[in-house]
């Protein structure tokens, strides 16, 4: 009886948790422009492919594709606002929400990708 009570407590703890996590922040390739040139300590996580990276990328991004991601959270600053971007905005938007409940504060997710980027006539790297 106790422990079944342990584990209810334990269950509402992480949920809770999980709950009071800051959510991150779907922003459009525009508003991320804007953001990168206000504010220079952004870390740009790239979460494409490596295939992907060399195709095309954003200026100053840090490649963890989203598998590696997991293993390589330490070379993600906590400190520092986070911009996450893949192609589209999906694979970003999955690591945006992981990296909030690992405890980031200022996470977003360019929800339109570098695709969306690129339609609005912003630079990329090749």
């Amino acid at each position: 009886m106790i422990r079944k009570f342990i584990i209810a407590v334990f269950m509402v703890t992480s949920l809770a948790a999980t709950a009071l996590a800051a959510p991150y922040r779907n922003i459009g390739s525009a508003e991320a422009k804007a953001l990168l040139d206000k504010k220079r300590n952004v870390f740009l996580l790239d979460v494409r492919t490596p295939d992907e990276y060399r195709q095309a990328r954003l200026a100053g991004s840090v490649l963890i594709p989203i598998n590696e991601v997991e293993r390589r959270i330490a070379q993600i600053p906590k400190g520092r606002p986070v911009l996450v971007y893949c192609a589209v905005g999906s694979r970003s938007g999955l690591v945006a929400g992981y990296l909030t409940q690992r405890g980031y504060g200022e996470v977003y997710n360019m929800h339109d990708g570098i695709v969306g980027w690129y339609r609005n006539g912003f630079p990329i790297t090749r």
